[in-house]
């Protein structure tokens, strides 16, 4: 059994032994490992030059890495809490998503950011804010849900071409999964994954909620309620195929986000399935999602304002009874 923070951190490790290319930057990852403590000890076998320690600025550390990335490099930058990200969003969104198209230029960085509540710490430690970058063409976006398709999915985004934001829930890192000797072969992008199966509901979710998602649907195949998860894995590119494919086959759909409902991926993924997929919906599409405020600083008032496994399930009992 190996955490999802191990798991990440052995990925990096075998990214930075297979190529010399590959290197690490961001604040607080050298000595002391990481606010999450994901690259402790790396830095004892890479040293501070491919383990890269910078000030306080992500904007700096963003676009320094853009420019080695054009050079031919490979960072890895880590931004401390994805609440911080707004301070790069300049960069991301007019240099590194533009570069191909622009210049030609690839631009293979990988920003990987804890993201999401439950932590109790407040409004700014806390955000979920994929819903900054799911507009934005050129960036790929990584949400994986276990440790397995983060190990597979990181290796893919620190290999690629393409800028790729990868989002790693913070309530995941602690979490045990079986991982064989050997770390999974890389995952291609835009591949949702079914992690189970039903005839009655829908649910699409990623990250931590597709977690909370399929632990719910486990729970109600008990009371015979069959429910179909589509754990996307990645935002960007979107698999719209297999959520189609899932929708028409149950007739309803969940989309289950953490972030507030205004503004949110959700919105998108449920306009589009009422695009392509009307005349199989036997109920309203649903949305379920953080209400529009900052999360809380109070574990009970934050506990109150994300989705967890009971208010999952208790909204698919209510899509399956209509």
């Amino acid at each position: 059994m190996k955490t999802f923070t191990a798991t990440i951190r052995d990925t990096l490790a075998a990214e930075l032994r297979r190529d010399p290319n590959v290197f690490l930057i961001g604040e607080d990852i050298g000595a002391y490992g990481g606010a999450f403590g994901v690259t402790r000890g790396l830095i004892s076998e890479f040293g501070p030059n491919r383990i890269r320690d910078t000030p306080i600025s992500e904007q700096a550390l963003i676009g320094t890495a853009i420019g080695a990335a054009a050079a031919g490099l490979r960072p890895v930058a880590e931004i401390m809490f994805m609440d911080f990200i707004t301070l790069a969003v300049d960069q991301l969104t007019n240099l590194a998503a533009k570069l191909h198209y622009i210049y030609k230029l690839p631009c293979p960085i990988v920003v990987r950011t804890p993201a999401g509540g439950g932590r109790g710490y407040g409004a700014t430690h806390s955000q979920t804010l994929e819903r900054l970058f799911t507009g934005t063409p050129g960036l790929h976006i990584a949400a994986p849900s276990t440790a397995a398709d983060a190990s597979a999915l990181l290796q893919s985004a620190i290999r690629g071409a393409t800028p790729v934001i990868f989002i790693e829930h913070k309530l995941l890192y602690p979490l045990r999964w079986e991982i064989g000797l050997t770390l999974p072969p890389p995952l291609p992008f835009g591949h949702a994954n079914i992690t189970h199966s039903g005839n009655n509901v829908t649910v699409v979710a990623w990250s931590y909620m597709a977690h909370l998602a399929l632990t719910a649907a486990n729970q109600l195949a008990a009371e015979g309620i069959g429910v179909e998860v589509v754990d996307l894995r990645t935002l960007a590119p979107l698999d719209e195929e297999t959520i189609t494919a899932a929708v028409r086959k149950t007739g309803r759909l969940l989309i289950v986000e953490e972030g507030p409902k205004t503004g949110g991926f959700a919105g998108e993924i449920a306009a589009r399935i009422f695009e392509t997929s009307y005349d199989y919906l036997e109920a309203p599409l649903r949305r379920l999602a953080g209400p529009d405020t900052p999360v809380p600083a109070s574990r009970t008032l934050e506990a109150a304002c994300i989705p967890t496994v009971e208010t999952i399930a208790n909204a698919i009992r209510e899509l399956a009874s209509l």
